[in-house]
């Protein structure tokens, strides 16, 4: 994977649920009252839909893009930069003709990613409740028009473009919940092309209740992430037998493939060193700590690091680079709120 290369208009392509995140700082009882958990990411079910309007109505709330994939498409964006390498970064996913959508839109492009979002005119654009505790966060996403995604956009000329343009790609595992056939056929796209294909194990309950759309993406994942509570949650969900994070990295790394490049899996732990599985070998890579006075809120740190790592990984930088980039940007990220940035990155 390490072979320098210059950056490029549309080297990366992402796929995923565009939300925009309502983030607000709420009691630990608020949390409780809707049976949440903390650091904690799950689909908004009927008793949770009176959240978004209540945190509008009592709370001081910020809007912030977010969704998983398209955090990360930023953060890379970001890293390569949005003046310098504009348009580097592709992205789709499904918004609402609307307010909120636009703003998502406008985020986006001042980001400098290149996105097409499938207008959907009946159903409000997807958000994300984010209940900030401390240094905890609690995610309760409503996809509204981002869970109307469908395959037809993908395959539109200008879209698939994109697709064959790119090198690399990266589709969190929550579109698994929306549209497992788009990210099929970007899957299938890669290992055709030789071309390195990324997802992750992104919450719990993907590997509990979206098992078989995920192991149908899984033998062409080149490289995957998840951190240790998603791992873990894995490891249970294939039988692994065991709750070790580095035999679960290397039995992830061991299943089946459909090309020969060899699987790589990250798991980040938060402030402990972050595995790494290849080749039948796990390796640890330190995290440099971050004075806990510093830390704003830990929202959007796992899709930071991901985008941080992307953005060295293009560039044909070692994986050691990579994880550097990535333990970089989620160190930024946790010290401001949401997945927001400086201006620019000050990563050496």
């Amino acid at each position: 994977m390490a072979q320098t290369r210059t950056v490029r208009e549309g080297i990366l392509f992402g796929m995923g649920n565009p939300l925009l995140d309502i983030s607000a700082e709420v009691t630990p009882e608020y949390v409780a009252k809707y049976e949440l958990k903390a650091d904690n990411a799950i689909l908004a079910e009927e008793k949770h839909l009176p959240i978004y309007e209540e945190l509008v109505k009592n709370y001081e709330v910020e809007y912030i893009a977010g969704g998983a994939t398209q955090n990360s498409m930023r953060v890379t964006q970001w890293m390569l930069g949005a003046k310098e390498n504009p348009q580097s970064v592709s992205y789709l996913g499904c918004i609402g003709d609307d307010t909120f959508g636009k703003k998502l839109t406008q985020c986006s492009r001042e980001n400098g990613v290149w996105v097409d979002y499938l207008l959907d005119p009946k159903v409000g654009t997807g958000t994300c409740a984010c209940l900030i505790t401390g240094k905890s966060r609690s995610l309760v996403a409503n996809l509204a028009a981002a869970n109307h995604y469908k395959k037809e956009h993908l395959l539109q000329p200008q879209n698939w473009a994109r697709v064959e343009m790119a090198d690399y790609y990266y589709i969190s595992g929550f579109f698994l919940t929306v549209s497992p056939d788009s990210m099929l056929a970007v899957a299938e796209h890669a290992a055709n092309k030789k071309k390195l294909f990324m997802t992750n194990l992104s919450a719990p309950f993907i590997s509990q209740f979206f098992k078989e759309p995920q192991m149908k993406v899984m033998p062409y994942v080149d490289i995957l992430f998840g951190n240790e509570t998603e791992a873990e949650a894995f490891s249970e969900s294939q039988g692994f037998g065991t709750k070790d994070r580095k035999e679960i990295a290397l039995k992830a790394a061991a299943l089946a493939k459909v090309t020969d490049q060899p699987r790589v899996v990250i798991i980040t732990q938060g402030k402990d060193p972050v595995i790494i599985a290849k080749n039948g070998t796990v390796t640890e890579h330190p995290v440099p700590a971050i004075p806990e006075d510093s830390i704003v809120d830990t929202n959007g740190a796992g899709d930071a690091f991901v985008g941080g790592f992307l953005s060295q990984l293009v560039q044909g930088k070692p994986l050691e680079k990579c994880i550097d980039g990535g333990n970089y940007t989620a160190g930024t990220i946790i010290q401001r709120s949401g997945c927001t940035f400086p201006a620019q990155p000050d990563f050496k």
